[in-house]
């Protein structure tokens, strides 16, 4: 999947005016493309459109509009665009209440190092957060990247419908659930 430069990006102002179709335009594409882990462990998978939509976030949130700090955050995020047989997510901890969130992190050190995807029964155990550690000693973060490298049999096993399931073996959150067909076909994109 081709990275995006500067010329793919939207000026302020123009972006202002287009923003509310474009970010309707991008939630309807995100819907197929997030699948949970449980309760609590939701994987979104990233693509072309969702990265575009951060850095479009990002340079209007911080009024960005000099060449070097738009080549800056392209930097930064273009990484999470998959390329060649690899699937790229943003893995979210989500719990609602405060203290529950703060005990849940605690518990789930290294939780981002036990996420798996599997192609009928072949598992690929994530690589997890490549740019930091995201994880010390006693606590992870709410937010981990994973990329998870398949093989070109594992790939057109997906696209011949072969079912596909993600899981967790954490100690502390071990799940195993299987990929609705819509997120399937959404992510098999990504080999495009």
């Amino acid at each position: 999947m081709r990275k995006l430069s500067r010329q793919d990006l939207f000026g302020l102002e123009q972006y202002a005016e287009m923003r509310a179709a474009f970010r309707d335009e991008v939630m309807k594409h995100k819907r197929d493309r997030q699948f949970s882990i449980g309760e609590h462990v939701r994987l979104c998978f990233e693509d072309r459109t969702t990265i575009q939509y951060q850095i479009q976030e990002m340079l209007r949130i911080e009024r960005i509009f000099e060449a070097a700090a738009i080549e800056e955050e392209l930097s930064a995020y273009n990484p999470l665009i998959p390329e060649g047989r690899n699937l790229k997510a943003t893995m979210l901890i989500e719990y609602v209440d405060v203290e529950e969130r703060r005990a849940a992190l605690e518990r789930l050190v290294r939780i981002e190092d036990t996420i798996w995807l599997a192609v009928d029964d072949d598992r690929v155990t994530a690589v997890a957060n490549e740019d930091m550690d995201r994880s010390r000693e006693n606590k992870t973060a709410a937010v981990h990247f994973l990329r998870f490298e398949l093989s070109d049999e594992q790939v057109a096993a997906m696209r011949a419908g072969t079912r596909v399931s993600a899981g967790s073996d954490h100690h502390a959150y071990r799940l195993e659930l299987g990929l609705p067909a819509a997120v399937v076909t959404a992510i098999c994109k990504d080999f495009d």
